[in-house]
């Protein structure tokens, strides 16, 4: 991304958003996820729930456990998580116990949103917090996920 400064939350989003359309063409809910650090994105991943017949692989758990793999550590304290959609309390969870620095998100998720929406699990209800920052290129990041179950719908 370029030598001595940090990945935007534009730059960020724009690659969640790349990840979320590649769960879209894969018949998953369109939620991507990116870990960078400084300048360096560290993993990128997409829902893959149905396509691994496993509730807990969502866009956030599995960029967080390659960040980790990545990293070889056990924490990802100077690293931000950018994510598509508004993370929900086990990915919440998960950002805490890994000591992220911060969550940018794209949209809300006025029915299992756990940075604000619902409840916030990153603000002094838990010991440890994590800022966060809603709302980043949110109508492009609704857009796929209209777009996914209005297909479902039909």
């Amino acid at each position: 991304m370029g030598g001595g400064r940090t990945v935007t939350h534009r730059e960020g989003m724009l690659l969640a958003l790349a990840e979320a359309e590649q769960a879209l063409l894969q018949g998953e809910v369109p939620v991507g996820a990116v870990v960078a650090r400084g300048d360096a994105v560290l993993a990128r991943a997409h829902n893959q729930s149905g396509r691994r017949g496993d509730a807990t692989a969502h866009a956030e758990l599995l960029a967080l456990q390659a960040a980790l793999q990545a990293t070889k550590g056990q924490y990802l304290g100077d690293c931000t998580l950018f994510v598509t959609l508004e993370p929900c309390a086990m990915c919440a969870g998960a950002a805490l116990n890994a000591r992220v620095e911060g969550i940018v998100f794209g949209a809300f998720d006025e029915q299992a949103g756990c940075c604000g929406s619902v409840i916030d699990l990153t603000d002094a209800v838990l010991p440890r917090t994590v800022r966060c920052v809603g709302g980043v290129m949110e109508e492009a990041c609704a857009a796929l996920l209209r777009q996914y179950f209005q297909a479902k719908r039909v």
